[in-house]
C-alpha cells in the first residue's frame, strides 16, 4: 500500500525542467546514436526522411485546413486560429518542449553550416575541423568552430592589406551574451584596421556560426574560454622597520611623486572593499596632494627643503620629522615645446567602460591643454605595435582628435613592441630642449613577447639614454599589473598615475601637467643622517619600493626618481628621541668606543637632530649637485596643533595610508581621530581633494566594522 501511494503521488507531480546542460548532453547522446546507426547522411535541407523542422506545425495544420468540414466554416475560425496562436506562443516561450526542440534543431542546422566556408567577396576563409560525432557535445563543437578563425588573444597584423580582415571575438561572444541565449557569433567581425585598434570602415557578413544555449564543460585538454576576474599583481614590499642609530644612522631612498596608489586606494574603498595592502605606498597617498610648501625664487637652485619636527599623534613617546621639498614652478609662457608620443594599449582587455573610453577621454583633455607648437603622435599595441599618427602639431588637433576616436579594443596586449615603436617615434620627432616622453596607457596587461618585468626594465633602461622620459597611466581594475607599471616608470625617468575617472584625469593631465609633463631635476636622492647623542631610533613612513643603498647616493651612475616642475615631494620619518621609553633596541655592550667620535665632534653640530642632504641632476646633464639642509631645535614646535597646517594635513594622510597598510604603529590610532586630524587642518580645499579624503576615512571605517 505505501508503494502504491508513491507512486500515485509521483504521478500527479510535475517532473524538473530539464537543464540547458542536460539537453546539451542529450542531444550530443542522440546524434552519437545516430551516427552509430549509420544514418549520418545529410539531406540537403531537413532531416533525411524529408522532413523540414518545422515538421511538426504542419503535421498538426495541414489536416485540419484541408477537412471539408472545417474548410470554410467559422468552425475554422473558433478552433484553427486559437490553436495557431497556441502553437506560435509555444514556439517563443522559452523552456517550452517545441520551443527547445525548435532552437537546437535549428543550432545543429547552424552548426553544420558554419563547417562550411563562408561567402565573402574576395577573402580566403578559414574552415574549421571536422569533429567526429559523438566525441564532443553540439556546445563544443560549436565553441570550436567559433575559436577555429581566431580567439579573442590572437595576435593581429599591423599593418595588413585590404583584402585582410580581422576574426571576430569569441570570447566577447560568449562571456557577454546572456545566459542561455542562443547568440550567432560574429557579430565583431570587422576589416582589419592598418593599426591595432583604428575603427573599422565597414563591416562583412557575419560567418555562419552559432552555439547552444549553455555550453556543455569542455573536454580535457580543451581551452576554457573564461577571463580570470582578479589578476592584479602589485609589488610585494615589508614595511620600513625601526632602526636604532647606534648602528646605522643613515637612511637614504629615492623621490617618488608618483599618485597610482592613493586613486587605486580610492577605487577600492568607493566600490565598498577595504584595499589590498600590498597597493597602499603611503608616500604616494601623501604625495597626491597639493601642498603650499615654500618655494625656491628662481631656477638656479630648483629646490627648497622644509623641515618641521612635531609630536606623534599616535604615539605620545615618539616624534615626526616632516621633510618637505618644493619644485620650483615653470610658468606656463615658458615652458619648453613637447613631443609627446602616446602609447595606447588597444588589446581585448581594455574593452571595458573604465579602460579604452575612459583613456580616449583623458586623452582628448591633454591634447586640449597642449600649445599648437607642441607634437602628438600615437602607436597602438595588441599582438603588433601600428603607427595610427605620425607627429602631428596639436595646431591639427581635430586630426589628432579623430585618430583617437577611431580607437577600438582587440586582440592580445604585446606591450613590448609598441614601447619600442613608441620610441622609435619619440627619437624621429625629438625636439632639442623641449619635453620628449612617451605615456603609455594601459591596464598593465603585457602577455605577448617579452612580458617579465625585468625584460621590460632592460628595454626602458636602453632608451632611456636618448633623453626621452615615460609617463605610465593605468586604467580599469580586474587584472591591473601595477608592480610592472611601477617598474617601468622608475626606470624609464618618469612617474605613475592610476586615472579612475574622468575628473583624475584632469587632475593629472591638465591641472598638474606641468609636474606631470615637464622635468626640472632627474635622479633625485634623500639622505638623512640622524645623531646618535639626540636620536635613538628611526622608520621611514613609506618608500618601502624606493630604498637606495647608503653608497648610491654619490653614484651618479645610480637611477633615482624625477621631479617636474611645481611638484612637492613629502617625506616623514617617526623618531625616537634617546632615553624616550619607546625605544625599542638595546643599548650595545660594546658601543661606547663606536660612540666616542660623536662625542668629540665638532660641538656646532651636537645640537643637531639629523642632517637632510638631497642630490640631483639638471635635465641633460651627467653630473648631480648637492643640496643640504640641518636639523635642529628650532624646527621643532611643542604640539600638533602648533604644526603648520599643511603639515598635519599630510601626517593625517600617512597616518591613514599605514592603518590601510596594516602598520603595527597605528593599530590604537582610530579612523576617528584621523578624520578628526585631517578636519581641522583641511584648509581652502580649492579642488575639494581634501573633502574626499575625508569621506574615503569614513569608508574605510565603515568596512573595518564588517
Amino acid at each position: 500500500m505505501t508503494v502504491d501511494k508513491e507512486l500515485e503521488k509521483l504521478s500527479h507531480s510535475t517532473p524538473p525542467a530539464a537543464t540547458p546542460e542536460a539537453r546539451a548532453r542529450a542531444l550530443a547522446a542522440a546524434m552519437q546514436a545516430f551516427d552509430t546507426a549509420g544514418n549520418n547522411a545529410l539531406a540537403p535541407q531537413g532531416n533525411a526522411k524529408g522532413w523540414r523542422q518545422s515538421s511538426i506545425i504542419n503535421w498538426i495544420w495541414s489536416p485540419a485546413m484541408n477537412k471539408k468540414f472545417l474548410a470554410g466554416s467559422a468552425l475554422a475560425t473558433l478552433l484553427v486560429i486559437p490553436a495557431a496562436g497556441y502553437l506560435t506562443i509555444e514556439l517563443t516561450r522559452k523552456g517550452s518542449p517545441i520551443a527547445d526542440q525548435t532552437e537546437i534543431a535549428g543550432n545543429l542546422s547552424k552548426s553544420e553550416a558554419s563547417k562550411q566556408p563562408a561567402a565573402t567577396a574576395g577573402q580566403p576563409v578559414a574552415v574549421a575541423p571536422q569533429t567526429p560525432a559523438g566525441n564532443d557535445s553540439l556546445a563544443e563543437q560549436s565553441v570550436a568552430v567559433a575559436q577555429a578563425p581566431q580567439d579573442k588573444e590572437a595576435p593581429a597584423l599591423a599593418k595588413p592589406d585590404a583584402s585582410q580582415t580581422s576574426e571576430f571575438d569569441a570570447n566577447a561572444a560568449l562571456t557577454n551574451r546572456p545566459e542561455g541565449s542562443a547568440t550567432a557569433l560574429g557579430a565583431a567581425k570587422r576589416s582589419a584596421p592598418a593599426a591595432p585598434g583604428i575603427a573599422p570602415q565597414q563591416q562583412l557578413a557575419e560567418p555562419m556560426a552559432a552555439i547552444a544555449p549553455s555550453p556543455a564543460p569542455p573536454a580535457e585538454g580543451r581551452v576554457q574560454i573564461q577571463l580570470d576576474p582578479n589578476r592584479e599583481r602589485f609589488a610585494n614590499a615589508a614595511a620600513n622597520p625601526i632602526k636604532s642609530v647606534a648602528t646605522d644612522p643613515v637612511s637614504t631612498f629615492s623621490a617618488d611623486v608618483d599618485s597610482a596608489s592613493y586613486a587605486f586606494v580610492r577605487r577600492s574603498l568607493t566600490g565598498g572593499a577595504l584595499p589590498d595592502p600590498q597597493s597602499v605606498r603611503v608616500e604616494e597617498m601623501i604625495n597626491y596632494f597639493p601642498y603650499d610648501w615654500p618655494g625656491p625664487d628662481n631656477a638656479a637652485q630648483p629646490f627648497k627643503a622644509t623641515v618641521t619636527v612635531m609630536p606623534t599623534p599616535w604615539n605620545h613617546d615618539t616624534e615626526l620629522m616632516h621633510v618637505a621639498i618644493k619644485g620650483y614652478d615653470i610658468a606656463p609662457a615658458t615652458a619648453p615645446h613637447a613631443n609627446l608620443v602616446f602609447l595606447i594599449d588597444v588589446s581585448g582587455s581594455m574593452d571595458e567602460p573604465d579602460k579604452l573610453p575612459l583613456l580616449k577621454s583623458a586623452f582628448r583633455l591633454l591634447v586640449n591643454s597642449l600649445k599648437a607648437d607642441d607634437t602628438v603622435s600615437i602607436v597602438t599595441y595588441a599582438g603588433n605595435a601600428g603607427t595610427v599618427l605620425t607627429p602631428t602639431r596639436v595646431a591639427e588637433k581635430s586630426k589628432i582628435l579623430s585618430a583617437i576616436d577611431r580607437l577600438e579594443p582587440g586582440g592580445s596586449t604585446g606591450g613590448a613592441e609598441g614601447i619600442e615603436a613608441a620610441y622609435d617615434l619619440a627619437k624621429q620627432g625629438f625636439v632639442k630642449d623641449g619635453v620628449n616622453r612617451v605615456m603609455l596607457a594601459t591596464d598593465g596587461d603585457f602577455n605577448v613577447g617579452p612580458s617579465s618585468d625585468e625584460d621590460l626594465k632592460r628595454i626602458i633602461e636602453e632608451r632611456r639614454k636618448d633623453g626621452i622620459f615615460l609617463t605610465v597611466l593605468g586604467f580599469g581594475r580586474g587584472n591591473l599589473n601595477d608592480s610592472l607599471m611601477q617598474t617601468l616608470a622608475q626606470n624609464g625617468n618618469g612617474s605613475a598615475a592610476y586615472i579612475d575617472t574622468l575628473a583624475e584625469a584632469q587632475k593629472t593631465l591638465v591641472e598638474e601637467a606641468g609636474s606631470t609633463l615637464f622635468p626640472i631635476a632627474s635622479d633625485v636622492k634623500f639622505q638623512v643622517e640622524f645623531n646618535p647623542e639626540r636620536i635613538a631610533e628611526y622608520r621611514l613612513i613609506g618608500y618601502e619600493t624606493r630604498a637606495l643603498k647608503r653608497e648610491d647616493f654619490n653614484n651618479d651612475r645610480v637611477d633615482a626618481g624625477d621631479i617636474g616642475s611645481g611638484h612637492s615631494v613629502t617625506a616623514i620619518y617617526e623618531i625616537t628621541p634617546k632615553g624616550s621609553p619607546a625605544v625599542m633596541n638595546d643599548d650595545l655592550r660594546y658601543g661606547a668606543a663606536d660612540r666616542a667620535p660623536a662625542a668629540n665632534a665638532d660641538t656646532a653640530h651636537q645640537g643637531e637632530l639629523a642632517f637632510v642632504k638631497m642630490r640631483y641632476k639638471r635635465p641633460g646633464e651627467d653630473k648631480s649637485a648637492l643640496v643640504t639642509t640641518p636639523v635642529n631645535d628650532g624646527n621643532a614646535v611643542a604640539a600638533v596643533d602648533a604644526a603648520p597646517q599643511d603639515v598635519r594635513f599630510s601626517v593625517a594622510v600617512a597616518a591613514f595610508g599605514q592603518k590601510l597598510s596594516r602598520i603595527a604603529a597605528v593599530d590604537s590610532y582610530s579612523y576617528q581621530a584621523i578624520a578628526d586630524l585631517a578636519a581641522a587642518s583641511r584648509g581652502a580645499d580649492t579642488f575639494g581633494y581634501r573633502s574626499d579624503f575625508l569621506s574615503l576615512v569614513r569608508l574605510a571605517d565603515g568596512l573595518s566594522q564588517r
